[in-house]
């Protein structure tokens, strides 16, 4: 079994703003970010929640939180937001997506913001954008549900049997 991310020592980090509070939203996301490991280097980092926000407007809560993505994603790898403007694919399509940017060579960011979204110096940096549903879900429901949907697109590239037709 060889992993698909390892391939060119590339990785894939998910990086969210704020930690899951819900325990059994926590569950199901460990399990899938346990499942990932199988295919090569996954990561899930968390950028802390702003704390006294109820001075900031939210224009300035997104720019901080903004400050924060933007430091910590190297500038040296490929961004992709997920964004409710962003492209929408089929399950087998964002594998064929995914298996595009991981041959690319360059380590893949994909960045979960808070629950107000993103600042515009975030999209300026952005390298993308990736919408999983046109419906809206919480910012920490998507977590759930972009781990579950990466899980779906290694087992499409490795033809094992998880997603069906």
């Amino acid at each position: 079994m060889h992993p698909i991310l390892d391939a060119e020592g590339m990785k894939l980090t998910l990086l969210v703003v704020g930690k899951t509070t819900n325990p059994q939203l926590e569950t199901l996301i460990a399990d899938y970010r346990e499942r990932l490991t199988h295919y090569g280097s996954f990561a899930m980092q968390v950028i802390p929640e702003l704390k006294n926000t109820k001075s900031l407007s939210l224009s300035q809560q997104k720019q901080r939180e903004g400050e924060l993505i933007l430091q910590t994603v190297p500038q040296t790898a490929d961004m992709i937001l997920l964004d409710e403007h962003g492209t929408e694919y089929r399950s087998i399509e964002l594998a064929q997506w995914l298996q595009k940017k991981l041959t690319a060579g360059r380590d893949l960011w994909l960045v979960i913001g808070g629950p107000y979204g993103f600042s515009e110096a975030v999209y300026s940096r952005a390298n993308g954008k990736l919408s999983i549903s046109r419906l809206t879900f919480s910012h920490q429901m998507i977590r759930l549900l972009v781990v579950e949907q990466l899980y779906r697109a290694f087992t499409i590239l490795r033809g094992e049997n998880y997603h069906h037709e």
